[in-house]
This record gives C-alpha cells, structure tokens and sequence, in this order.
C-alpha cells in the first residue's frame, strides 16, 4: 500500500459504503480530485492499493493529505454533483467535464470558395451542435472538402470523391449549401446522407479502392457523431419521465423534462396518490421552469441524465 497517515487511513475506513462522491485535497487544503462511487468506501480504498490501475492515480496519491466526501441518495445525483463540482473547481487531476468552453460548433457557410463549413467557438446563425471532440471535427470538416458539391437528389445526396477539391462557382456553391443545411437540421436528411456514404463506400470497396472507402468509412463514423449529437435524445427526452428509484429510507422520485431532472423528492412509504401529486407539480414546473445552465455545460449533463436513465431497470423508468 502506498505510504498514508493513520489519521487519513482512519478516515478511509469511516467512509460509509453508499453512493456519492468524495473529494481529494492536499496539504494546502486545495481539492485536487473529485471522483464518485456508488460505494464511496470501496472506491476511495482502491486509490490506496500496492499497484495502482492507472499512473495519474499513483502520481496523485503522493498530493492527497486528506479525503472529503458528500453521500447521496441514489448514484445518479452522485454523478450529475460530481460533474457540477468538477465544471466549478475543476481540479488538476481531473481531465474530463471541466473544459466545456472548448466545446465548438458547425457552420454552414456563406458564398467562400474556401470552405462551406468551420468551425466556430460561439452559436451563430445556421451552426450547430455543441460537440465535445473539437480536433475530430476539425478533420472531418477537412475531409469533405474532398466531396463536395453535395448535390441533392430525389432518393437523397450524390457526390463523388476528389483528390483535389473542386473549387465551386456561386451556383455550386449554394446548391451545396442548401444540402448541408438540410443534412445537419433535419435527422431523417443526415440519415439519407449517411445511407449514400455507405452506398460509396461500397462501391469503393468493390472497386478494390481500399483508401477511399476508409475515407467513407471515417465520414461514416464522424457522421454518426454528429447524429448522436444532435437527435440521439430526441426519443427519450421527447416526453416527460418520472423515475421512480428505491433507497435505503424508501423511494426516491425524479420528474425529468427535456433531458433535465426539475424535481425530486423521497418518500418513506409511496402511495399512488404521492406519485399522482408529484406528477402534477412537476409538469406545473416544466411548464415555467428551466435550469440557469449554459448550453455547453448542458451537455454533459445532458449525457450523464441520459445514460443513466439507460442503465435503469425498466420498472423505474416512466414515461408520461
């Protein structure tokens, strides 16, 4: 076991083994790593271990002079706090969550001969997303220089693949645009899109052009991407959803609207009456309600509220 105080080895072993999340500081008091569990004690005992998993933990460990830590209910508030947390303190061991306003955006471009897309930092007019993975984007928009025009057609889109990227007149141009705008506004257009890469990387393939279809294929994925992005929540957050989780001290209920949770309450004994009247209160709230969170920042929140709902077993999850 990596050298520790008694004192804090005391306090480890005090820890109770329930959901949340917990808090390294060191000497100077300073909160260099926030983490969540939904057993606290075994998560925090597993830093403290001969050979740890991962090299930043055994880098972290010789920092780490004491151990907070706050319990919840259930793991999904563990995890939505721990990710409030990081975005606020953003501590130096951690990497993920903190850093949304890198986060970019598309654009669809005006008349420029040098790009019909960019990628942008801010919302603009006819941009969209934010994503996470700004370097990816970068080389995805950089690859379908290579196809355009992107020339819409009765069944969907056709282009062809070029080593070199065609300069566009105006005329090009805005037909190319107009096809863009059509692909990243409307899901069931992305699709159709996407459907038309497969097509060519097929073709490709057949043709024994290995390269070009690994070309395809990336766009394939960066496409899928985006698609995840953009509509991939639409069906889950369509409607409201009451979930419904058992804790120690009885139920635990969350009235989640627009993929954000705007009530939650516990209930020692849960009487069909209790889960009518917390139903109604929480469609009053979405009806006037909406959380003070920045559209970027909203997305990993977002994505958290949306796996672990996920991961929930059927009979917790209500759609109303």
């Amino acid at each position: 076991m990596n050298k520790i105080s008694k004192d804090l080895l005391e306090k480890i072993n005090t820890i109770p083994a329930q959901p949340g999340v917990y808090e390294m500081l060191d000497l100077n008091g300073r909160i260099i790593y926030i983490g969540k569990s939904i057993s606290l004690r075994n998560r925090v005992k597993s830093y403290f271990v001969k050979k740890p998993k991962w090299s930043k933990v055994e880098k972290m460990i010789s920092f780490i002079n004491d151990i907070e830590y706050i319990v919840t209910d259930t793991h999904l508030e563990a995890v939505l706090l721990e990710c409030e947390l990081i975005k606020k303190i953003k501590p130096m061991f951690n990497t993920q969550l903190k850093n949304d306003e890198r986060y970019a955006y598309i654009k669809v471009e005006d008349y420029n001969i040098h790009k019909s897309l960019s990628m942008i930092s801010k919302r603009e007019e006819n941009s969209f997303g934010p994503f996470r993975r700004k370097f990816f984007l970068l080389e995805l928009l950089n690859s379908l220089k290579n196809i355009y025009p992107v020339i819409k057609t009765h069944e969907g889109y056709d282009f062809q693949y070029n080593l070199i990227p065609i300069t566009m007149n105006r005329k090009l141009f805005e037909e190319n645009k107009n096809s863009l705008q059509e692909i990243f506004l409307y899901d069931k257009s992305m699709v159709l899109f996407i459907n038309r890469l497969e097509d060519k990387m097929k073709e490709a393939a057949s043709k024994l052009q290995y390269v070009t279809a690994s070309i395809y294929r990336d766009m394939i994925y960066g496409f899928n991407y985006l698609k995840t992005g953009l509509y991939g929540y639409k069906t889950m957050f369509f409607k409201d959803i009451l979930l419904k989780m058992p804790i120690d001290t009885g139920y635990k209920l969350f009235f989640v609207s627009k993929g954000e949770i705007l009530s939650k309450s516990t209930f020692p004994v849960l009487k069909e009456k209790d889960i009518e009247n917390f139903i109604n209160a929480g469609k009053n709230l979405s009806l006037s309600n909406s959380l003070d969170r920045n559209e970027k920042a909203n997305i990993d929140f977002r994505d958290i509220l949306y796996s672990e709902i996920n991961s929930l077993p059927e009979e917790m999850v209500i759609y109303l």
